[in-house]
């Protein structure tokens, strides 16, 4: 991991690891380095099922998956949540098949996009709490930083989606760290 100077120079993190740790010292860096302005952007495993032992890095991404009922291949809906963002805005409600996260989430997250678990009692012992809409796109702020998770992404052909390629690329850009005159 680069070192806090390292990622200052840089205007946006897109983390690709799942699982694995990362050490203290890199784990101060990337959290300094986000509080000052570095913007943070990622999807699926790739960012919120990164460092499982390190809350730190829970706390700055604002999730942490925990399972996937059904594992790949299931179909289910993205409900965005209109007027919540740019980021979504003018993006329709979409069905896919693939992994659907089940997140456990920071409540200062603001939710773009849930999906619904269904109450079916195939899909395990999770059931018997009924529906549960667990969110799927979010932004966090950290500091002068910024946070964006999407939880798509099991496979590449995902991202041949429209509604995830177009939010990818405007949650990236929304995280990218933001210039003195730009306006946000």
């Amino acid at each position: 991991m680069e070192s806090f100077e390292e990622l200052s120079g840089i205007d946006l993190l897109i983390p690709m690891w799942t699982m694995g740790e990362l050490s203290g010292d890199a784990t101060r860096s990337v959290l300094g380095a986000v509080s000052d302005g570095l913007g943070i952007a990622g999807c699926h495993g790739g960012m919120c099922d990164a460092f499982r032992n390190n809350t730190e890095w829970q706390f700055l991404t604002g999730g942490q998956f925990v399972a996937h009922p059904g594992n790949d291949g299931t179909e289910y809906t993205v409900n965005i949540r209109r007027g919540s963002s740019p980021i979504v805005e003018d993006i329709e409600d979409f069905t896919l098949k693939s992994e659907q996260y089940y997140m456990h989430v920071d409540p200062a997250i603001e939710v773009l996009a849930t999906t619904r678990f269904s109450s079916d009692p195939a899909r395990g012992p999770h059931t018997t709490n009924g529906e549960v809409d667990v969110p799927v796109i979010w932004t966090k702020r950290w500091g002068k930083g910024r946070v964006f998770y999407n939880s798509l992404g099991h496979n590449v052909e995902i991202f041949s989606i429209p509604e995830v390629a177009e939010t990818m690329k405007r949650g990236f850009s929304w995280a990218a760290r933001k210039k003195e005159n730009e306006v946000t």
